[in-house]
């Protein structure tokens, strides 16, 4: 079975106060490169960015990390991500602190978890 890990990139790069909202662009590419390197046992990363952080990271697949820019919000992005995923059988884990999106992704079948807890693995 695949493991898919899908990241609110906005979410996950706001649980840290080190003056992300000065650089949204950069804070999404500093959290793609530790995706990259990380060693996590999922065996596809989807990164969702959305408005500004879309300029630091371009659209598609590097390694085992898909980076996918949202259209309009990042969470109907995130949900559809996580519904497809799943939809093939794969077991996904969506990380995000929003609760009505965690709602959501629970709705999918995901299950989720904390952007501190992907933090701690990076």
């Amino acid at each position: 079975m695949t493991t898919v890990l899908v990241v609110d990139g906005a979410n996950v790069v706001g649980a840290r106060p080190d003056g992300w909202w000065k650089d949204r662009a950069g804070a999404a590419r500093r959290l793609h490169e530790s995706l990259l390197v990380a060693d996590i046992a999922y065996d596809e990363v989807v990164l969702v960015l959305e408005g500004a952080a879309k300029g630091g990271v371009r659209a598609g697949r590097d390694g085992h990390v898909r980076t996918v820019h949202a259209p309009k919000d990042g969470d109907a992005t995130i949900v559809a991500e996580a519904r497809a995923a799943a939809q093939r059988g794969d077991r996904v884990v969506v990380v995000t602190a929003d609760r009505m999106l965690q709602a959501r992704a629970w709705g999918t079948g995901a299950t989720t978890m904390s952007p501190t807890w992907l933090l701690d693995q990076l």
